[in-house]
């Protein structure tokens, strides 16, 4: 079926719409790092789609509210520097690799003077089909991006698995897509390591 000129400029403002939005980004949220290409619509649009979804979610609350469950302690990096703060994974979308439905919200190690958790990342996971961390013949791909992976679950009975991370809340001078955050770290009484699965250097193959 033919498409419509109505439906193309509805396509075309959707995408000049995202491009505009992803360019009045504060700093904090600018893209560092490993990146999406900024010529790929589709790339950009979906990253305009995660964030305004997931912005109310800066209240730990609200996602409490929406099904979203802390899963493990803070997570150091066990190959360098960096952590990824606390896992908040909501089981229905286990799997998705859907931009308005994160597998999982990533709050900070410390809480406001409100007792609250910070919003710093949002994350999705995928399960390794043959659950053998030596294959990634299916590993998944968002914003242009290959999920890092397979890797070992994080927690009991939490599968091997891939995901990819999306610092939107808080700057990572190592990038916007990079797993670990290089400019934080869990505080020693909460602190726990990852499992380990690869070394942190290559970019986009571990937890």
């Amino acid at each position: 079926m033919p498409v419509s000129r109505s439906v193309k400029a509805l396509f075309a403002c959707s995408v000049a719409g995202a491009s505009v939005f992803l360019a009045a980004l504060p700093p904090a949220l600018a893209v560092e790092g490993p990146a999406p290409d900024p010529r790929n619509p589709r790339a950009m649009r979906d990253m305009a789609t995660a964030i305004a979804v997931t912005a109310k979610y800066v209240d730990e609350r609200q996602a409490v509210k929406d099904g979203y469950v802390k899963h493990g302690e803070c997570m150091n990096n066990p190959f360098g520097t960096g952590s990824m703060g606390f896992h908040y994974v909501k089981d229905a979308y286990w799997g998705s690799t859907d931009p308005s439905k994160p597998t999982a919200l990533v709050y900070s190690a410390e809480t406001d003077e409100h007792g609250r958790r910070k919003l710093q990342a949002v994350e999705w996971m995928v399960s390794d089909g043959d659950q053998d961390l030596k294959t990634k013949d299916d590993r998944p791909t968002m914003f242009g991006l290959p999920f890092d992976g397979p890797m070992p679950g994080h927690w009991a009975g939490m599968p091997k698995h891939y995901d990819l991370h999306m610092w939107a809340y808080k700057d990572n001078p190592a990038g916007r897509f990079h797993n670990w955050n290089t400019a934080l770290t869990c505080p020693k009484t909460a602190a726990t390591p990852a499992t380990p699965a690869t070394p942190a250097a290559p970019a986009h193959d571990h937890g």
